[in-house]
C-alpha cells in the first residue's frame, strides 16, 4: 500500500509536504518479497516439519560428535606479604600454609649504612641484620620445598 502525500503550495511556488512519509513507505514492507522459509498457511498449526532454514552452500553439515566439557578452576593471584598465606602450592597442588624465610634485602642495608652515618660504628649499625622486619619474606610450600613468591621491604 502506498499512499500519495498531499502537498501544498507554499508562498514561493515551491510545494511543501504536508506530512512526512510513513513507516511502511520508507520501510517498503508492504513489497511483496518471496519467503525464504516455508510459512504456515492461515489457520494451520506450526508442527516444526519443514520449518527449519535450509543451511547455507558450502556449510558442512552438522557432526553428531560427543561434547567434552572441561572445568578450568582459575586462582586468584596471591599478594604475599610478612605474615603466611593458606593458598594451593602451584607445585605440588596441595592446600598449604606458606612456610616463610627471611633474607636481608635493600631495606635492611639500607639501616645499616643510616646507622653507620649517625655514628653506630662499633657494631651497633649491625642490628637491622638481626630484625625480621626489615628483611625481605620468601614464601615455600612445606610439603615440596618450593619458592612461591616473595615480599620485597623495598
Amino acid at each position: 500500500m502506498i499512499r500519495k502525500r498531499d502537498t501544498m503550495a507554499a508562498p514561493s511556488g515551491v510545494p511543501v509536504p504536508s506530512a512526512p512519509p510513513s513507516y511502511e513507505e520508507t520501510t517498503g514492507i508492504n513489497v511483496s518479497y518471496p519467503h525464504p522459509y516455508p510459512v504456515p498457511e492461515p489457520g494451520q498449526k506450526p508442527d516444526g516439519k519443514g520449518m527449519n532454514p535450509p543451511p547455507y552452500m558450502g556449510q558442512p553439515a552438522p557432526a553428531s560428535n560427543p561434547v567434552t566439557v572441561q572445568t578450568v578452576y582459575v586462582q586468584q593471584p596471591v599478594v604475599f606479604y610478612d605474615r603466611p598465606v593458606q593458598m594451593c602450592c602451584p607445585s605440588c597442588n596441595q592446600m598449604i600454609v606458606t612456610r616463610l624465610s627471611y633474607d636481608s634485602g635493600a631495606l635492611t642495608w639500607l639501616s645499616c649504612g643510616g646507622l653507620c652515618l649517625l655514628g653506630c660504628i662499633a657494631g651497633c649499625c649491625l642490628i637491622p641484620f638481626c630484625i625480621d622486619a626489615l628483611k625481605d619474606v620468601d614464601h615455600t610450600c612445606p610439603n615440596c620445598s618450593a619458592l612461591i613468591g616473595s615480599y620485597k621491604r623495598l
